[in-house]
């Protein structure tokens, strides 16, 4: 199976209300199978973490698949977050692709990635395949680490 051919295109302010509308698709499920779904505090929190200036849309086609935001937190740690896919995009290798791309850019400056993920979430199954381990949990999330392969 071929990989979904994909590009980066930089996000602007003006997409937050169009990635928070994504933010609650793709993570509704996953909120309400921990009973933690509450769209109001979903759409407040996304707009208080948004920045564009780290936030790459992902174009795969003429449409936007998804979002990723990518940056460094401290020397040799970079963060990933905000990492959603269409509904449709899910479970056909743009996720592992998009993944794969921005792991391949934290080996190239020999850094460490974080990310957080929702307990419960399917999207750990993936961060788990690419080599991310367990460092924390609290009764919401569970934080991950990847060290960069030199």
């Amino acid at each position: 199976m071929s990989l979904p051919a994909f590009v980066f295109s930089p996000a602007k302010a003006a997409d937050l209300s169009a990635l928070t509308e994504l933010r609650l698709r793709v993570m509704a499920e996953s909120f309400n199978r921990i009973g933690r779904f509450d769209p109001e505090r979903a759409r407040a929190w996304f707009a208080d973490t948004y920045r564009p200036e780290t936030t790459r849309l992902i174009v795969a086609g003429e449409e936007i698949a998804g979002c990723v935001a990518f940056y460094p937190t401290a020397p040799g740690v970079l963060k990933l977050e905000h990492f959603y896919l269409q509904v449709h995009w899910q479970g056909r290798g743009l996720g592992t692709a998009v993944l794969d791309v921005l792991l391949a850019e934290a080996d190239a400056v020999a850094a460490a990635v974080q990310l957080t993920v929702l307990r419960e979430s399917d999207a750990k199954r993936l961060y788990d395949r690419r080599g991310f381990v367990v460092t924390g949990r609290d009764d919401l999330d569970v934080y991950m680490e990847r060290a960069p392969t030199v």
